[in-house]
């Protein structure tokens, strides 16, 4: 095994996260202990380092456990018991613990940047924290919950046969209109159904986030949000200047693609159900046909990458670290939870066999080394990096693995695999832009109807995204289409991250396709940093430069269209 869990030493054995009565001691007992030396402070760090870690990690378990089976009441219980019950009281006192930490005269013998960074998000929470937002944030919790078992649940009925939505979704590729029209239809049908709902707790979210910004001292929850996020390296007029970089130098781009497409397809109108499809007398790409075969390919794809890339990944599945394969009442989405006590994290997907699954599978596993990589550092707030360098470990892997897809592909199928991910990797870009700039329209009128949020999307849709795809007669599907993007109902203006992250991506590859060996050794050093420097010096450690201005964005494009036009 690459990495050994962390042994515990102060917390007791019979711990347990859902017994109140075996938690408070501990809280009570750091809260008072007296601390009259730098050792003695250093001791007390550890100490309190253990406990947020084992309490991390415990969660994480009952959170991927419910995720994996969101019909399973015993799961959601226990969620709901932290969330509601066990969450609402440790909040008062991290937040006493906070102030002790920050006020301690020994911190100051604690220099360096890691601790700058570390002592600068501690008084981030100290500055945030309201009793009031205590139950708030709790009941925000059980609405996101809510949102997942809904999408969760949804499964869609095609020619007798019941798929989940990511298997109905793969019917989308295929080369028969048809086909991918019925699938298109069925999907949505499902959606539409369940939209006056969703939108119902949206309105909820919306406004229990914007209660939770008022009561901290904010304008607007998306000011509350970036303090909260931790976003030190960036402003909002970044946000917007990023918009602006992608509808000039990408969307043009975007439109060539699809346009090129509609070309290749033979048709007069490329309409939503054609984006995915496959061209005519190509078969659809299948890199793999089970759960088992992924890992056991990407096992090894990684380990041509890098020895110690190919070793993580095994030792996750010895550990049962691993969940992909889409199933009846399983959350939609793919991710991979930290895991700061074992050190080895969890990867969780929903795929069916499908090239987006590869890619997936391939980004997952780009922040499980990134896990295994900070594993060593001292602190688990050293661990615990912004999502502008959690998604450089990702995407950049996804483009890196790109030369060993051949264990997934044939020669023939690899170029069109590659092809299509490039162009994909493209074609995200506009598209997150989209849901960064609807947040901040949101949060910044949140008085508006759901009507003005669904006419918003759609103007917002059609000033970023292409201007190829014809939605004529699908008017109501375009404008519900914000619903299906997770992050804006469980994870706020967490998006815009992977924009960034993208362009850093590209730039990663297009040096590993110069020089591979030095692009993984910069990248594993930069990774090996955690968040113990600014996301700037951590994208310098990498090898690139941490911009998304539009001279950078126009330098990166002509690269991946060049790349395009060579495969």
């Amino acid at each position: 095994m690459l990495v050994e869990k962390t042994k515990r030493i102060y917390l007791p054995k019979n711990f347990n996260i859902s017994d109140w009565d075996s938690l408070e001691p501990i809280y009570d007992e750091l809260l008072a202990r007296n601390i009259s030396s730098f050792d003695e402070f250093k001791s007390w760090l550890n100490d309190l380092n253990e406990l947020e870690s084992a309490m991390e990690e415990e969660y994480a378990w009952c959170y991927i456990r419910m995720t994996i089976d969101t019909f399973n009441e015993d799961n959601s219980k226990k969620y709901n018991h932290l969330v509601t019950e066990i969450s609402p009281k440790l909040s008062p006192l991290s937040n006493l613990l906070n102030k002790k930490l920050n006020c301690s005269e020994f911190k100051s013998e604690l220099n360096g940047k890691p601790y700058e960074i570390w002592f600068k998000g501690v008084k981030n929470a100290i500055d945030l924290f309201r009793e009031e937002n205590i139950s708030l944030n709790a009941e925000i919790q059980i609405l996101t919950q809510k949102y997942g078992s809904i999408t969760g649940g949804m499964s869609v009925e095609i020619d007798g046969e019941n798929l989940t939505m990511p298997q109905a979704g793969k019917r989308l590729q295929s080369e028969k209109r048809e086909i991918r029209k019925t699938a298109f239809d069925a999907i949505n049908a499902v959606r539409m159904e369940s939209k006056e709902e969703v939108n119902s707790i949206f309105d909820d979210l919306l406004s229990k986030r914007t209660e939770v910004a008022k009561n901290a001292g904010y304008a607007n929850f998306r000011d509350y949000k970036f303090v909260s996020l931790g976003r030190f390296d960036f402003t909002k007029e970044d946000c917007f200047n990023f918009h602006d970089s992608i509808a000039s130098e990408v969307t043009p781009i975007v439109n060539k693609i699809y346009a090129d497409k509609r070309e290749k397809l033979g048709l007069d109108k490329l309409r939503p159900w054609d984006t995915n499809a496959t061209l005519p007398g190509k078969p659809e790409l299948k890199p793999f046909s089970s759960a088992e075969e992924l890992v056991t390919k990407s096992i090894k794809s990684f380990g041509m990458i890098d020895e110690y890339f190919g070793q993580a990944l095994a030792d996750m599945k010895e550990l049962g670290h691993l969940d992909l394969a889409s199933k009846p009442g399983k959350s939609p989405g793919g991710y991979n939870y930290p895991l700061y006590e074992s050190g080895a994290p969890f990867i969780f997907m929903n795929a069916v066999g499908a090239p987006r699954d590869l890619v997936t599978m391939m980004h997952e596993g780009g922040h499980a080394i990134h896990s295994f990589l900070s594993h060593g550092l001292e602190f688990s707030a050293f661990k615990s990096c912004p999502s502008e360098v959690a998604e450089l470990a990702s995407m950049s892997m996804e483009l890196m693995s790109m030369k060993h897809w051949n264990e997934f592909y044939s020669i023939e199928d690899v170029k069109r695999a590659k092809k299509e991910h490039l162009e994909d990797s493209i074609m995200a870009l506009p598209w997150i832009a989209m849901v960064d700039k609807f947040q901040h329209w949101i949060y910044e009128n949140p008085q508006h109807t759901s009507e003005e949020r669904d006419f918003e999307w759609v103007a917002i849709n059609k000033s970023l995204g292409n201007s190829v795809v014809n939605w004529d007669d699908s008017g109501e599907v375009r404008k519900n289409t914000w619903q299906k993007q997770l992050h804006i109902f469980e994870l706020p203006f967490y998006y815009i991250e992977y924009g960034m992250a993208q362009l850093g991506a590209i730039a990663v590859w297009k040096n590993f396709k110069e020089n591979p060996e030095k692009t993984i050794a910069q990248y594993k050093e930069a990774l090996s940093f955690g968040y113990t420097l600014s996301v700037p010096e951590i994208y310098e450690k990498a090898g690139v430069k941490f911009d998304f201005s539009q001279g950078y964005i126009k330098e990166l494009m002509t690269f991946m269209m060049n790349e395009l036009e060579n495969i």
